[in-house]
């Protein structure tokens, strides 16, 4: 007995004095609160911080641009871009955003297509991209990967932002409101099909949904841009399908996270998609076998183990 009470207290006393595991944080970036990235952010923070020692935390911001910035500066973990703003990232192109070669990004997921969705009032006039010319349209805050979107797309379409009689850098919810109320006649917003901006600006007046015809889309120059289609009855009122262009989606992180957290926010993720299926219809799209999809970054080597681990990745 006397041998043993000591060696029982020994391995007391070293319990005790074993350090707690430290806290993680995981800050997930996303967009403005009336676009789908934020409620899916607001459903991944959920997820989360159900992981282990994780405390998570969802933060609206102005998208794509934004949040890539913001990750190589190592203030969030985890954020939601556009396939074309992430390659311009990488490239460092200084003109859309980016002071230097973002080379701290790192892939977590291919998640599901943005359409660009060019909305006008019904009673614009406008049928076409060429109608837009000489009207007031928002096309999004500026910089952000909806605003990218539109600069291509215009380009492609033979047009500049000097052809509309004004030009608006406001976030969805505020293009919806301006358009409410007959300030502008078209936002362009590149999300989610049935994102809530545009549904909501479809119960309060008639709306014409402008198709991107597959010819723009070639002449935009970059393979990002894939041909879409928005379906009928998305949204109030559409009675037709009408062809448009879509992105796809990241979800992106930097080299600084450490190769279990890229693990866990991967198997979180795609282990909980009917968590993001129920704050928003966009992630419908989001499937494990299209996750590992060639990003314009590298993959990160948590994420990397998750799929091999599933048969997706050698």
């Amino acid at each position: 007995m006397r041998r043993i009470i000591p060696a029982a207290l020994v391995a007391v006393s070293l319990s005790i004095s074993l350090p707690a595991r430290a806290e993680q944080f995981v800050n997930v970036l996303t967009g403005g609160t009336s676009g789908v990235y934020y409620p899916l952010g607001v459903a991944l923070s959920n997820i989360y911080g159900k992981i282990p020692d994780v405390k998570a935390s969802v933060q609206a911001t102005k998208a794509s641009v934004e949040n890539l910035n913001l990750l190589s500066q190592g203030r969030g973990e985890i954020g939601f871009t556009l396939g074309d703003s992430l390659s311009q990232a990488w490239d460092g192109n200084e003109e859309v955003g980016f002071k230097a070669k973002q080379d701290k990004l790192r892939s977590i997921a291919g998640i599901y297509p943005n359409y660009i969705q060019i909305v006008a009032a019904a009673d614009s006039g406008i049928k076409t991209l060429a109608d837009l010319k000489g009207k007031k349209i928002s096309v999004g805050a500026p910089k952000s990967g909806t605003e990218l979107n539109a600069r291509a797309i215009f380009a492609a379409a033979g047009m500049t932002y000097k052809d509309f009689a004004r030009v608006e850098y406001l976030p969805f919810g505020e293009s919806v409101d301006l358009m409410k109320n007959r300030q502008i006649d078209a936002t362009l917003q590149s999300a989610g099909l049935g994102v809530a901006s545009i549904r909501d600006l479809s119960n309060s007046v008639p709306i014409v949904i402008v198709p991107i015809p597959m010819e723009t889309i070639a002449k935009v120059g970059d393979p990002a841009y894939i041909t879409a289609t928005i379906p009928a009855g998305t949204y109030g009122g559409q009675t037709a399908d009408v062809p448009t262009a879509a992105v796809q989606n990241f979800l992106v992180t930097h080299a600084g996270v450490s190769d279990q957290l890229a693990y866990d926010m991967t198997k979180g993720l795609f282990e909980n998609l009917d968590q993001l299926q129920a704050a928003h219809a966009a992630a419908k799209a989001i499937t494990l076998s299209e996750a590992a999809v060639k990003s314009p970054v590298p993959l990160h080597p948590g994420a990397a183990k998750y799929y091999r681990e599933k048969g997706l990745l050698k």
